[in-house]
C-alpha cells in the first residue's frame, strides 16, 4: 500500500469515527497487496481497481468495529477474501476469530495473509456452515458476522443456532434492507431474533446508501 493510500484509508475510516494506527493501516496494506496479486490469478473480488477495494471492502469491513463487544469469539460465514473478518480482526485484536471458506483456493488465501500479517487468534476452517456445523466451537459464537452470503432470511437461518443467547448477528445491506426485514420477520420469530440496531452510511464516491444490521438472540 502506497503513501497515497494509506492516506486515503485512515482519512475515510476517521469520517466513520474509526481511528487506525500506523501498525494497523501497515496490516490492512499487507492484505490489499496481496489480495491484488492474488486477483491477478484467480477472481477473488469482482473489483478492478485498488481504490476501488479500500472503498468497498476494506471500509466497509471496518463499519462494524465500534459496535461489537470486547473480548468475545466471532465466527465470520463465507469469508470469501477475508472481508469483513481479516479487516474487523487489524482493528479489534481483542476480538477471536473463526472464519469458515467453502472454497478451497479462497482459504489458501485466507491462510496466506494470515501468515504475511502474523495475526494471532484467528482460524480459517473450509466448510459450509449449513452442512458443516461439526466444525465449529461447541458452545456457539458471541457474534457471527457475513457479509453477501445469501437472502437476509436465510443467513438468519443458517446463523441464528451458532449464536449464544444475547449474541449478535452482523449482516451488511444495501438500501433495500427494510424489504429483506419484511421478508424476514418469520425467521427472526422462529429463531428469537431482534433487530438491535441499523447503522447507515454511505461508501465514498457512491450514492446509494447501505446499512449495517445488528440482531441480537434472546
Amino acid at each position: 500500500m502506497n503513501r497515497e493510500e494509506k492516506y486515503i484509508l485512515r482519512s475515510w475510516a476517521s469520517d466513520f469515527g474509526i481511528k487506525l494506527s500506523g501498525s494497523q493501516v501497515h496490516l490492512l496494506g499487507i492484505h490489499l497487496d496481496e489480495l491484488w496479486q492474488w486477483n491477478k490469478r484467480m477472481n477473488l473480488t469482482g473489483l478492478s481497481s485498488r481504490q476501488g477495494i479500500i472503498e468497498e471492502l476494506l471500509i466497509d469491513s471496518l463499519i462494524p468495529s465500534t459496535f461489537l463487544p470486547e473480548t468475545c469469539s466471532v465466527l465470520d460465514v463465507g469469508s470469501g477474501a477475508g472481508f469483513p473478518a481479516i479487516p474487523l480482526k487489524i482493528c479489534r485484536a481483542d476480538l477471536s476469530f473463526h472464519l469458515m471458506e467453502a472454497n478451497s483456493k479462497k482459504v489458501s488465501f485466507l491462510k496466506q495473509v494470515i501468515r504475511l500479517t502474523m495475526l494471532q487468534g484467528i482460524k480459517v476452517m473450509r466448510g459450509r456452515i449449513e452442512k458443516d456445523k461439526g466444525l465449529l466451537q461447541h458452545e456457539g459464537y458471541h457474534v457471527i458476522t457475513a457479509r453477501a452470503l445469501a437472502h437476509l432470511s436465510q443467513t438468519l437461518t443458517w446463523c441464528a443456532p451458532c449464536l449464544i443467547s444475547g449474541g449478535m448477528i452482523v449482516n451488511f445491506q444495501g438500501r433495500r434492507f427494510e424489504h429483506a426485514l419484511k421478508e424476514s420477520a418469520d425467521v427472526m420469530k422462529r429463531e428469537r431474533l431482534f433487530l438491535h440496531k441499523s447503522i447507515p452510511y454511505t461508501l465514498p464516491g457512491k450514492d446509494s446508501p447501505r446499512h449495517v444490521l445488528i440482531f441480537k438472540k434472546y
